[in-house]
């Protein structure tokens, strides 16, 4: 789906980021059940991604990731109202939102690439009915992009909305990067004192704006 090779590469890494990082805490000890789920359907999240922006994507079957990012917005709904751990209701519902809107807007980029259709500019430097212009223009950057201005307008909606959520987890990680969590005089760091806390906003903003340039390019 990405035609220019060097945006590809970038983006690959972006998603490979969180892919890494949701295998790592999926062996983790520390990793409760609950989390296990969470970071399989990141990784997931990040393999498929890496899958959209290479050609050979666009030959995976779409059913089974549009059943399987449903499930997983529908398991971090679950998840926050039934294991809200040391959160409250309340703030486990508000932590998940964001984990929600990705995993539908995944399933959302799946079902709107398998339709047949709804692509057009197939990374082609000529086209019909007046795509000519849109295709020499997007050529060097995307090989395809969504027709009619309901699906063009989702997509956007989606950029800015992945775009904000990404930033806030950027700063979020910055955040946690620069606490010092004091330590006893001569003395190990205290226990339960996570030092990679900020992996964990840094991987998912980086999920987010990856996805937000995707949606982007094909709005």
């Amino acid at each position: 789906m990405i035609a220019a090779n060097g945006l590809r590469w970038i983006l690959t890494l972006m998603f490979a980021a969180p892919v890494l990082y949701g295998l790592w805490r999926l062996v983790l000890p520390t990793t409760g059940p609950t989390g296990r789920v969470g970071h399989v359907l990141h990784a997931a999240m990040g393999v498929l991604m890496i899958a959209m922006t290479w050609p050979w994507g666009t030959d995976l079957a779409v059913a089974p990731q549009v059943v399987l990012f449903t499930a997983g917005a529908l398991w971090f709904v679950a998840a926050s109202l039934l294991w809200p751990g040391e959160r409250s209701r309340t703030g486990a519902v508000k932590a998940a939102w964001p984990h929600v809107l990705m995993m539908g807007a995944m399933a959302w980029m799946a079902a709107a690439m398998g339709t047949s259709g709804a692509m057009a500019g197939h990374g082609g430097g000529t086209g019909n009915d007046g795509h000519e212009g849109h295709a020499a223009a997007g050529v060097s950057l995307a090989s395809m992009s969504l027709t009619g201005t309901g699906p063009s307008v989702a997509s956007a909606l989606l950029a800015v909305a992945l775009t904000a959520i990404g930033l806030v987890w950027l700063a979020r990680a910055f955040d946690l990067a620069r606490v010092r969590v004091p330590l006893p005089a001569g003395g190990p760091a205290p226990a339960g004192a996570d030092t990679t806390a900020a992996l964990d906003p840094a991987c998912h903003a980086l999920m987010a704006l990856g996805m937000a340039v995707m949606f982007a390019l094909f709005a």
